[in-house]
């Protein structure tokens, strides 16, 4: 056995400031790199655990949601503070629990708290909310126009669930609790099986902030779990008003139709399959053929290609500087080292995907590396295959996710199997394009065509590495995720857990003060349609006559 010595007792859930009850079997985290298992137990919540968890949040939402943005703003950055604290410690379970180097990990923690750190400025400077107010004018004919006003106000409990590839940035405090926590929403989180000990730490970090910013104890939970029944308990419980996910799109699609199945529909926010794909045209191609293979390996086997964004499946014609690309990546993945996946369920599905891709007509060549994929090891090999365009357009097999350190080449012969290739992708998070600024002007309806199917689009760069910003999306249309509308990383990620609300007719005093003519927060509003900060008259004036 690995790990710290064994609690006395199993860690339960946190439902607030209280312990869940539980219920069912202890689980424990197994480390991929070893198969072995870990030493803390955990004890799955209970169905009470999470109806007591909702009741907490939707408490607490009444309190939470009236929090001025400087407020939330500085509950956000002592999470950060917190979190920076037991740094430490969090990765070096989250090592043990994930096999992921640890300066993986510690880039993953900055990220994390940079990400509370953003959503804290935004809400503290407050412009988010999309304040909008137009003037009453009493002496409109035929009928007096009313004076209406309106912002982004939250939604309510957000449900989250841990994402297994990124045990800090997408789970417990990731993007999807920051952006709800700064929109003024209660959030339960799901924590991911995989990595329970990184959740607990990162989750108690949580809850103390919550009791030292004096904040109702509702407003974090955290559920563990090793099976689907809380998570289908927690999307279908009605309290809950939103739900942000990560993972793969079985289980995605699952989470998305019960929330839409519910009594009361509520919007469903999952980021759930994406191939990535990347389209190398000839300039690019003659001019540096050897360093696009070099950052095309570096792309799809890092983190063991178990990134949201890996490149699986690269486009490109036969032309000029073709054989030293394909001869430089194949050296490179022959070359590549043993790689250890997430979880042993990451690992089944990967090599089952590669049994099942070599068993396909369309694969003409396959290039592995020493370490090839085997169900005995706890490590897998990279695999690169290649096809045609005309095989792949007639095999779907070929154009589907496989999680891990693979990717497919498929080369065209002409302008209209390339079109036809971009026409018949399904959404993806990103689409890259390797090219000049020739090939920009030549294949413009290629771009075109790419700017329907993805969220985010890159010109020579590769789509492993997702900034968080204020202008990042990290979405796409389906499958990529259920809402091609949304973005999971960057500050527009608070848009997924508002809804706007319109004030008519209100006394000044009684408007939120976002929308008050005095403007005491002194952010941008529309007024009329022109952007201001400034103060307002609370009516148009009357010309003498």
């Amino acid at each position: 056995m690995e790990g710290s010595p064994v609690p006395q007792s199993p860690v339960r859930s946190i439902i607030g400031s209280r312990e869940g009850k539980g219920s069912g079997a202890t689980f424990r985290a197994v480390n991929p790199a070893t198969d072995q298992t870990l030493d803390e137990e955990f004890l799955p919540a209970s169905v009470e655990d999470v109806d007591l968890a909702l009741r907490l949040a939707s408490n607490a939402f009444s309190h939470y949601r009236q929090t001025p943005g400087k407020q939330r703003a500085s509950f956000l950055r002592k999470i950060a503070v917190k979190i920076e604290s037991v740094a430490n410690e969090v990765i070096e379970r989250a090592h043990l629990e994930t096999a992921l180097p640890r300066t993986r990990l510690q880039g993953e923690t900055a990220r994390t708290c940079g990400q509370l750190r953003l959503f804290a400025q935004l809400v503290d400077e407050g412009s988010w909310v999309d304040a909008r107010i137009d003037r009453a004018d009493p002496d409109r004919k035929p009928a007096p126009k009313p004076d209406i006003r309106s912002m982004l106000q939250p939604l309510g409990p957000v449900g989250v669930f841990g994402a297994s590839n990124f045990p800090l940035a997408f789970s417990v405090a990731g993007g999807d609790t920051a952006s709800a926590l700064a929109a003024g929403n209660p959030v339960v989180v799901k924590a991911h099986p995989a990595h329970p000990g990184a959740s607990r730490l990162v989750g108690n970090a949580i809850r103390d902030v919550v009791k030292e910013c004096a904040l109702p104890e509702g407003v974090f939970s955290l559920l563990f779990d090793n099976a689907t029944e809380i998570g289908a308990a927690l999307v279908k419980h009605p309290l809950l008003r939103a739900v942000g996910f990560t993972g793969s799109r079985a289980g995605g699609r699952a989470l998305m139709d019960l929330a839409a199945s519910r009594p009361m529909p509520i919007p469903f926010f999952g980021e759930m399959s994406s191939t990535n794909p990347v389209f190398i045209l000839p300039g690019a191609l003659r001019e540096r053929s050897e360093a696009i293979a070099t950052g095309l390996h570096a792309s799809f086997t890092l983190g063991a290609g178990q990134f949201c964004t890996k490149p699986g499946l690269v486009f490109y014609s036969e032309s000029d500087g073709v054989q030293p690309f394909r001869e430089k990546l194949r050296e490179l993945v022959r070359g590549s080292s043993p790689f250890h996946l997430l979880t042993s369920g990451i690992r089944t599905s990967f090599n089952s995907g590669i049994a099942s891709r070599k068993q396909r007509d369309a694969t003409t060549r396959i290039t592995e590396s020493a370490g090839k994929a085997s169900d005995a090891a706890p490590f897998v090999g990279a695999v690169l295959f290649e096809t045609e365009a005309r095989k792949f357009l007639l095999d779907p097999h070929l154009s589907r996710e496989i999680f891990g350190p693979a990717t497919l080449l498929v080369h065209h012969s002409s302008r209209d199997e390339l079109l036809g290739i971009a026409h018949g992708l399904e959404g993806h998070l990103t689409a890259t394009v390797l090219g000049t600024d020739s090939d920009l002007r030549e294949y413009a309806d290629l771009l075109a065509v790419l700017e329907e199917k993805v969220g985010r689009l890159i010109f020579n760069g590769f789509p492993t590495g997702v900034e968080v910003t204020h202008a990042m999306v990290h979405g796409g249309p389906y499958p990529a995720t259920s809402d091609g509308r949304s973005t999971s990383v960057g500050s527009q990620a608070i848009f997924r857990f508002v809804r706007p609300i319109c004030y008519q007719g209100f006394p000044n005093a009684s408007l939120p003060d976002e929308l008050k003519d005095a403007n005491p927060l002194g952010i941008w509003r529309m007024v009329d349609g022109a952007m201001s900060r400034d103060a307002i008259l609370p009516h148009f004036t009357t010309k003498a006559g």
